[in-house]
């Protein structure tokens, strides 16, 4: 049976069906490539990968992004490693807290990632979804003068930062992306490096516009995000165990929504990194 595509209603995202990620063959990976690049977003229900199989399905779209301890998959829970619940105020309880800010992966860091690749295993009652906006679509969507305003704008990306402003304060060493020098400074308008579109390159972890005060540049930065994060660029999902999920971290913000900590929530993430040519930074 071919796969199926079934496009969202909104600009971004697609659900794809009639495919096992486990064993894809060289023709159907092209496809799903090929709606990669123009959804997204795309989901693929009930697949329930192996650890093993997300990374293979993953290094087929670059090389794994390694974030802890030699792990190219990550568990984003809510229990420790004895599988306890955690306590909010823990650090890696304020880290997943951040996560419910707009952001995209790894812009923190030197060279940002391309794609994420999220698996559900236990999912809570209710909440927990993961909604993505399409900051292509909000680019086309905005008036000739901002265009033109942001056109040649740079902003710095911060770990730091954000968790700061949800009141975390982190040393550095703490984790991936909390590290010693001058943050990375990305363009606020991207080309895709595929497609060609122009996107811009906000969220959370983004502050400081060169030439700009501080107050200025948090409120053209907040601005832009409100403007993309809207319907109908908005798409979320509602996670059912074995669901897998991957997105273009080059064109999109995604965010985790809230959820009750009484219950338990396990998903895999694996990352993949940017390529040198297009995503470094520019101070990198």
């Amino acid at each position: 049976m071919p796969l199926t595509i079934q496009p969202t209603e909104a600009t971004l995202g697609a659900i794809l069906t009639d495919v096992n990620l486990a064993a894809l063959d060289d023709l159907t990976w092209h496809e799903v490539e090929d709606a990669f690049h123009q959804y997204a977003v795309l989901i693929f229900p009930g697949q329930a990968l192996s650890a093993k199989a997300q990374v293979d399905f993953a290094m087929r779209f670059g090389e794994i992004e390694i974030l802890v301890d030699k792990l190219k998959t990550l568990p984003v829970t809510n229990k420790d490693v004895n599988g306890e619940l955690m306590d909010d105020d823990t650090h890696r309880m304020q880290l997943l807290r951040g996560n419910e800010g707009w952001h995209t992966d790894s812009s923190y860091m030197p060279l940002s990632a391309k794609a994420s690749v999220l698996s559900a295993h236990v999912v809570p009652s209710g909440g927990g979804e993961t909604e993505w906006a399409d900051v292509r679509a909000a680019y086309d969507a905005l008036d000739e003068a901002t265009k033109e305003r942001i056109a040649d704008l740079t902003a710095y990306h911060s770990f730091f930062y954000s968790q700061a402003k949800i009141g975390h304060q982190v040393t550095v060493g703490a984790g991936y992306g909390f590290f010693e020098g001058e943050p990375p400074l990305h363009p606020l308008v991207k080309v895709h490096s595929v497609t060609k579109r122009l996107a811009l390159y906000i969220g959370r972890h983004a502050y400081g516009i060169q030439g700009y005060d501080a107050n200025e540049s948090e409120e053209l930065l907040a601005e832009l995000v409100t403007f993309a994060c809207q319907p109908p660029r908005t798409f979320m999902h509602s996670w059912q165990p074995g669901d897998i999920a991957v997105w273009d971290n080059r064109c999109v913000l995604h965010r985790a929504r809230p959820y009750d900590h009484s219950e338990v929530r396990v998903m895999m993430h694996t990352r993949v990194k940017g390529d040198p040519a297009t995503e470094s930074a520019l101070n990198a």
